[in-house]
């Protein structure tokens, strides 16, 4: 059964809007062999743009792999996840990935079990440690795999800030970018989640990633390309929203994909065949319930100074924090101490920063947040 509207995961086929641009020189950086990092706050859609370019990628001689680092702890961590994702995904229906470990990971012993949907993934422990394989060798496989197979890999890496998290992360990265440079049959796409460790990485010119590759930074859909896409989902499924309704909801959600198809699909599960709007009203309150048990976790032991920033943020203020006009109605402490404030609700993505000022990160904890702290 088709989903009208998907949210909470990369969306792909008829699910996925607009973007024809982005994805037209994102196919072009793959097909040239340009390394890219895209850049943007969460919900905007990165996964599913580099999803659907590496599906349209018709050239034989291109490999796209795709690999998610979210629960990589470690350097080693990372080491198995990267070297997994290699050898399974550039295996060809001729051959299993065990052959494949087998010809480029010789000095190992694989796990490998299968799961009993026909249609499911194999799983693939490797226990790579430093005793079977050196950094170099694990970073350089890459480029062994696109020579030998006549090939030019084009290696994605979702949620690449983790590497900032890994103990010794600067030689980590130094190490990285140590090999990757010098590979000539490989490129790659790295991008995440948390923009403002991303935005570390990349474009401080003292970190080792610094101008790796072209740097695109992911803006919001348009209001004008929304509303054509929510009118003929809600046309598929029997149902009449306006275009004024369509533009309401773009509107509540500052046009963040994910919310825009969670609201759109909370608006069409309470409406009947004509959109109402008090059926917008009553899917904008489930779309607070839903998001609410994240919401209070993340405010969980913020101190009285942490949420009075965030009130003053609420209340329109996106700069200058030490100032009196700020600190007589939000009291935040010292200068020193509204930086501190500021790097704590970073770390926990509560805010981001960026030439403009400091904002929200998420448009629907504005909402949440006014109504239980204010």
């Amino acid at each position: 059964m088709e989903k009208p509207f998907v949210y909470g995961m990369s969306v792909e086929g008829e699910n996925f809007t607009d973007r024809i641009k982005e994805t037209e020189r994102l196919k072009k950086d793959f097909t040239h062999g340009i390394n890219v990092i895209l850049i943007s706050p969460r919900r905007i859609g990165k996964t599913s743009l580099v999803k659907k370019v590496s599906s349209e990628i018709a050239d034989p001689h291109i490999k796209v792999v795709f690999m998610d680092i979210y629960d990589c702890r470690s350097e080693y961590d990372f080491y198995n996840r990267f070297a997994a994702a290699l050898v399974k995904q550039t295996a060809t229906k001729q051959e299993k990935v065990i052959d494949n470990v087998k010809k480029f990971l010789i000095r190992l012993t694989p796990k490998i079990s299968f799961s009993p949907e026909p249609n499911s993934d194999i799983s693939l422990s490797l226990g790579i440690t430093p005793k079977e394989y050196t950094p170099q060798e694990i970073l350089n496989l890459p480029e062994i795999i696109a020579r030998e197979k006549d090939l030019h890999l084009v290696v994605c890496i979702d949620e690449f800030q983790q590497i900032g998290e890994f103990p010794d992360s600067l030689n980590v990265q130094k190490r990285m970018r140590g090999v990757w440079q010098h590979q000539q049959n490989v490129s790659y796409c790295l991008f995440g989640s948390k923009k403002h460790l991303m935005t570390k990485l990349f474009q401080n010119r003292r970190m080792p990633f610094f101008q790796f590759g072209e740097m695109n930074e992911l803006h919001k859909i348009s209001t004008a390309d929304w509303i054509p896409f929510i009118i003929s989902r809600f046309k598929g499924n029997h149902q009449i929203i306006t275009d004024e309704q369509a533009r309401k909801i773009c509107e509540k959600v500052e046009n963040y994909s994910s919310y825009v198809q969670q609201l759109s699909w909370n608006v069409m599960a309470e409406a009947g065949e004509k959109v109402t709007d008090e059926d917008l009203k009553s899917g904008f309150e489930a779309l607070l319930a839903q998001n609410a048990s994240f919401f209070t976790e993340q405010t969980r032991g913020l101190s009285s100074y942490q949420l009075n920033f965030i009130r003053a943020l609420c209340n329109g203020y996106h700069s200058e924090f030490s100032s009196k006009k700020v600190t007589e109605d939000f009291p935040m402490g010292t200068k020193s101490n509204i930086s501190r404030i500021k790097a704590a609700l970073l770390d926990r993505e509560i805010i981001d920063e960026d030439r403009y000022g400091v904002f929200l990160a998420d448009p629907i904890f504005k909402y949440w947040f006014m109504r239980e702290f204010e």
